[in-house]
């Protein structure tokens, strides 16, 4: 039976009595998978991590990591989590390898931190007030890698990378992946979320409006079929589950299909055809009707 690694249920975190930042979230992660947390800026993501971390105290709700109360026990189970915030808190007169040597000092040598200075193409004898701000989210990011840790928590870790870089990552994460780091990240970029993880969780204003395998999503994309007919169609044969009516005219329909494209397939052949072109969306378009 596979072991859920983070457990959300019914998490709330509320601003005073009018803002609700997070209100009634639940989900799990399990042990092994990446997890996308996926929402635009706005919606809780980074509030639920803030939780999570034992840097917000929730107004109600559980939160446990390895099956520990994430706020009782949060310094054990911080020297297991690979953390990186939205925001690095970064020393603007401490150079990289100060950084590094810190973490060192506290969680021990790092057998991998040649590599992902090198792979992340990172010069570590730079002040951080000197460097960009997609230097800075390396930095940020090697200290979230370097002592492997069984979980990693990373909001936003793409932010300021430019599109190579990011490559570079998508790379590293499916290697810790393989040797059965738990991996939840925060993000708005659907791309990325497409390529690596296996479960997303879908928040919008604050709620959970889903929790989806990704091929379940991609099972789900949507179908613009656009037909025109040698004769007139009977609207009646096109009013089924999952399609909407986007254009008519006597001859001419143009619907879109959610799912499974066969049904509706039956339903145009009893005519005869002139033309039929069918659109396949994206994985994107799926994400995009959980945000109407």
């Amino acid at each position: 039976m596979t072991k859920n690694v983070i457990q959300i249920t019914d998490l709330k975190k509320h601003f005073g009595p009018y803002i609700k930042a997070v209100d009634g979230v639940s989900f799990d992660v399990e042990e092994g998978e990446v997890f996308g947390f996926l929402g635009p800026n706005g919606a809780g993501k980074t509030t639920t991590i803030r939780c999570l971390m034992d840097f917000l105290r929730p107004t109600s709700g559980s939160v446990t990591i390895f099956g520990k109360d994430a706020r009782a026990c949060s310094v054990e189970l911080k020297s297991e989590i690979g953390f990186l915030a939205a925001e690095n808190s970064l020393y603007g007169s401490w150079t990289g390898n100060d950084h590094l040597k810190l973490q060192e000092s506290i969680r021990g040598k790092s057998k991998i931190l040649p590599d992902l200075i090198s792979r992340l193409n990172f010069d570590p004898k730079i002040r951080v007030s000197h460097l960009s701000t997609g230097n800075k989210q390396k930095l940020a990011l090697i200290l979230a890698l370097m002592n492997e840790p069984k979980l990693l928590i990373l909001d936003e870790p793409t932010a300021g990378l430019d599109p190579l870089l990011q490559n570079v990552f998508y790379e590293l994460l499916k290697e810790f992946r393989q040797k059965g780091t738990t991996i939840l990240m925060s993000s708005h970029n659907l791309h990325e979320v497409e390529e690596i993880c296996d479960r997303v969780g879908i928040i919008k204003k604050g709620k959970m409006v889903a929790v989806e395998k990704m091929n379940a999503l991609r099972d789900k994309r949507l179908y613009r079929v656009t037909c025109r007919f040698a004769e007139k169609f009977a609207e009646k044969d096109f009013n089924l589950p999952d399609i909407d009516l986007i254009d008519k005219s006597a001859k001419k329909i143009v619907i879109k299909v959610r799912g499974n494209i066969n049904p509706i397939m039956k339903k145009i052949n009893k005519y005869t055809l002139e033309n039929i072109e069918i659109v396949q969306g994206s994985v994107e378009d799926v994400f995009m009707e959980y945000y109407k």
